[in-house]
């Protein structure tokens, strides 16, 4: 297909978000479909290849959407822009970063379950963004669909400003078109399948409905504009022309918080009302203006306007390893021209790139182009050093666009190879993902020496173990990861330490007495020199210090290290001819092994911080499960929508797998945010089960 020149106001950068299974996927091959992209329909799950969209291995066998995959389509002289989001909360990220370079976005409901739990965080992240959107309810043609009962749905829990555009003709299986409300005509098929709708007359049996429902549609669409509201308050709605409303409606859906909805059978011929919902209401990116960054020499703040003729602005907003091209970038271009083979600045890093070959993507299929232009998304092979949220500028003219940000992935595993060949791979391999998915994380834990592998969920990290045998043929162990767990005194102890070796010629002595006395919490060791005279000569102080300090990291009780301990120096005896350093660091060591058994010996163990937000139907679950993992809650406060936010802490070692706990009590409802806030001793009983374990691991 040849590139055809469109103006950018008829451009259409759109996402497609819902919860999982709300058939979002299947809408979006609906449109590909009815554009003449495809010439079947994919089905997302059973026989056949799998949705276009769809196209990692995994998502074919899993039938669900992983990575947000972008496709062009054209209709009615408007060029779209379709990014096909996942919908299962472990991938919200992917979410996140596609709204970050979106224009305006169709949120897909499922017909029979109404706003779900992932519905509402997407909805949530399109807030944020301040993306405007229409609403899609799709398969109210099933058993159990229903068109009024998932705008109710959305009343309820996401927004009283939700108004139908369409209303559909039939119930469930007998669904066969819509009525629409701005022309008054009904658009009908005989089989989902039909290559064009027929236009028609409203049923009689719907038309009182019809009148009422656009009604409301005007009364509300009118506020959009002063001179339309005298209008209307002095004429009545018949005196609002077709084109009127269109534009008032545009205009209050352009604002963000108006939403029109419509619904069908998201496979079929019925698609073609909601590409034209989306070519009619939702932003070009002209009507997105400017956007705003800061000049990475100066620190200015600067902005470009979305024009070719402005210097080039734009943003990775997404890495994929292409099985045929190698690395993938996809770009939003914000203004200027993206040219092959130019040079441009990664203002992020500070670093030149040469932009290698552009494709256009058609979902797995994809076509070389020369340039990109403002407005518009493609993807780029032959980056070397530019990541997700960098910044590609214009070399004389550099901009630093505000970067996306990630949330801290809450679930972690601990990896390891099966086998020394596997060791290289691994490495290899956990590096290329990472560069893909920002919200994946990897590190060695220093204190257990384990590699930990972080993600936002159970399968988030499945399927990233799954990538890694499939694509790099790396087989690995999984175990839970390990407590990073302290050691400390409660008491006070007094204790000798010596060090006296005589074997023929010159001996080995060094002797010291040390207190060992708790430290403030979170101070950390602290050596006091308490020593009158030269009982212990100052040359050989700093070893006796040295000494403490060494020994400090293995522990007496597990093998943990220790914290928050004062040891004071304040007696000792030398040898003129026998001491050394290295004896006093010995004696230093004996006198601290003493110390700490002597002086009540604690485990300590990390607590978090956790704030969680949670419909309020489920706070008595969550609240009597915080307590059960050993927590306490410190406080709540209101939050919108009916929820509320917990403020509480718990155990490290009772939060590895709290988003699911967490999901399976609210109905995947709830989410929350977690860190580090302090230490505290490890409840007796539990304290031997931990000695128990470490032992047996030594």
């Amino acid at each position: 297909m040849a590139e055809t020149h469109v103006p950018l106001k008829n451009f259409r950068n759109i996402g497609i978000i819902a919860h999982i299974d709300a058939g979002k996927t299947t809408t979006t091959e609906g449109i590909l479909y009815r554009t003449g992209l495809t010439h079947k329909i994919g089905v997302v799950r059973g026989e056949g290849d799998g949705a276009t969209t769809d196209w990692m291995a995994q998502e074919k066998e899993r039938g669900i959407t992983i990575t947000s995959a972008a496709v062009t389509c054209f209709w009615k002289d408007h060029k779209i822009n379709i990014i096909d989001t996942p919908g299962h909360i472990d991938f919200t990220a992917e979410v996140e970063r596609s709204l970050r370079v979106l224009d305006g976005a169709v949120t897909v409901f499922d017909g029979k379950m109404g706003v779900e739990a992932q519905s509402e965080t997407v909805w949530r992240q399109a807030n944020k963004y301040g993306v405007p959107r229409i609403c899609f309810v799709n398969k109210i043609n099933q058993t159990g669909g229903d068109f009024y009962k998932s705008l109710e749905s959305i009343h309820n829990r996401l927004s009283k400003q939700a108004f139908p555009v369409h209303l559909p003709i039939g119930f469930e299986k007998t669904i066969n078109g819509v009525v629409d409300l701005i022309d008054m005509k009904a658009y009908t098929y005989d089989d989902y399948t039909d290559h064009e709708l027929k236009v028609g007359e409203i049923p009689a049996d719907m038309l009182e409905k019809a009148k009422n429902a656009r009604s409301l549609l005007v009364e509300n669409a009118v506020e959009a504009d002063d001179e339309l509201m005298m209008k209307f308050l002095d004429q009545g709605e018949e005196a609002i022309t077709v084109d009127e409303l269109k534009m008032a409606l545009r205009k209050r859906v352009l604002a963000g918080d108006f939403y029109l909805v419509t619904g069908g059978d998201g496979r079929g011929v019925i698609v073609e009302k909601l590409l034209d919902l989306m070519v009619d209401f939702l932003p070009s990116p002209l009507d997105v203006d400017e956007i705003w960054g800061k000049n990475p020499k100066t620190g200015d703040e600067v902005s470009r306007k979305p024009s070719d003729k402005e210097p080039l602005s734009a943003l990775a907003f997404k890495i994929a390893a292409d099985p045929f091209v190698g690395k993938l970038i996809f770009v939003r271009v914000y203004s200027g021209v993206l040219t092959s083979g130019s040079y441009v600045l990664n203002t992020t890093t500070g670093e030149k790139e040469r932009i290698g070959r552009i494709v256009r993507m058609f979902a797995d299929k994809r076509e070389e182009i020369s340039k990109v232009e403002a407005g518009d998304i493609a993807a780029v092979v032959g980056l070397k050093s530019t990541a997700t949220g960098n910044t590609l500028a214009d070399v004389a003219h550099p901009i630093a666009l505000e970067s996306i940000e990630f949330p801290e992935p809450p679930v972690s595993i601990a990896v390891e190879p099966k086998s020394k060949a596997d060791q290289e791979k691994m490495a290899l391999a956990l590096q290329r993902l990472a560069e893909e998915d920002p919200t994946f994380r990897i590190h060695t834990d220093e204190e257990t020496g384990q590699t930990i592998m972080s993600g936002m969920g159970e399968l988030h990290l499945d399927i990233l173990i799954d990538r890694m045998k499939r694509e790099f043929k790396v087989e690995a162990n999984i175990g839970e990861p390990q407590v990073a767990f302290r050691e400390s005194i409660k008491g006070r102890a007094e204790v000798q330490g010596k060090h006296a070796k005589q074997s023929g010629g010159r001996g080995q002595y060094g002797d010291v007495w040390v207190r060992f006395e708790p430290n403030e919490t979170g101070k950390g060791f602290e050596f006091v020199d308490e020593i009158k005279g030269g009982v212990v000569p100052q040359e050989y102080r700093p070893a006796v210090m040295k000494g403490i300090r060494e020994t400090l990291e293995g522990g007496v009780i597990a093998g943990y290290p220790v914290v928050d301990v004062k040891a004071t120096l304040y007696d000792g005896s030398y040898h003129d001819v026998d001491s050394s350093e290295m004896a006093f660091k010995l004696a230093a060591n004996i006198a601290f092994k003493k110390g700490m058994e002597e002086a009540k010996p604690i485990l300590l163990e990390p607590v978090m911080n956790l704030s969680i937000v949670v419909p309020e139907e489920y706070m008595g679950d969550v609240i009597g499960d915080i307590n059960k993992k050993r927590g306490k809650v410190l406080g709540m406060e209101a939050f919108k929508n009916n929820k509320e936010i917990i403020y509480a802490q718990a155990p490290q070692s009772e939060t590895f797998k709290y988003a699911i706990d967490l999901r399976a009590m609210t109905q995947g409802r709830g989410y929350f945010e977690m860190e580090l806030d302090h230490y505290e001793e490890v409840p007796e009983q539990l304290t031997q089960k931990i000695i128990e374990n470490a032992k047996k691991e030594q």
